[in-house]
């Protein structure tokens, strides 16, 4: 399957080449750790992340206490006690499980804070790389970063570093 998409890649590449139509490559990946805001933006959504990972470890906790404490004293408890107490575990770690798909989940506030942290920024890449494409006449820009299968990308093509001082940023 790897070979027929790198097979397809190649072809592709042949049939944009043989149009001499120009291409360049960008490595996205040192774009962005040449971006202060976008470390800044990592940084805030981890801290975030480990801030919200925490309120739900500590109603899972909460969950576990009540479940060590009903497996201590279910002997001496009736029928109702039982149930009431299995219940109230239930319910805690329903709870849990809730706020982590709140925080956490594909439409969770992570995702969501990410958007509106990571959005502008590649955003702003974005126009970057596509001014400087369309300034030079690049029918193709492709991220050397991803996993595209690229086994050499000549340094010459590679406009990473134009693009940081597009955004103002040198290198």
């Amino acid at each position: 399957m790897k070979k027929k998409i790198m097979t397809m890649f190649v072809m592709a590449l042949m049939a944009v080449t043989a149009n001499a139509q120009k291409f360049a490559l960008v490595d996205m990946e040192y774009i962005l750790k040449n971006i202060p805001a976008y470390e800044r933006a990592n940084e805030q959504l981890s801290q975030v992340a480990k801030k919200w990972q925490a309120e739900v470890e500590a109603i899972n906790t909460v969950a576990q206490t009540l479940y060590k404490n009903y497996q201590n004293e279910v002997v001496f408890l009736s029928q109702e006690q039982k149930k009431q107490r299995q219940e109230a575990i239930m319910e805690k770690e329903k709870e849990a499980s809730e706020l982590k798909k709140k925080y956490f989940g594909p439409e969770g506030e992570l995702f969501k804070k990410r958007t509106s942290l990571m959005t502008p920024i590649q955003e702003e890449i974005y126009n970057a790389v596509k001014d400087i494409a369309d300034m030079r006449g690049y029918s193709l820009v492709i991220d050397r970063a991803s996993d595209t299968g690229i086994v050499f990308g000549s340094p010459k093509i590679d406009i990473s570093n134009e693009v940081l001082r597009k955004l103002g940023y040198s290198n």
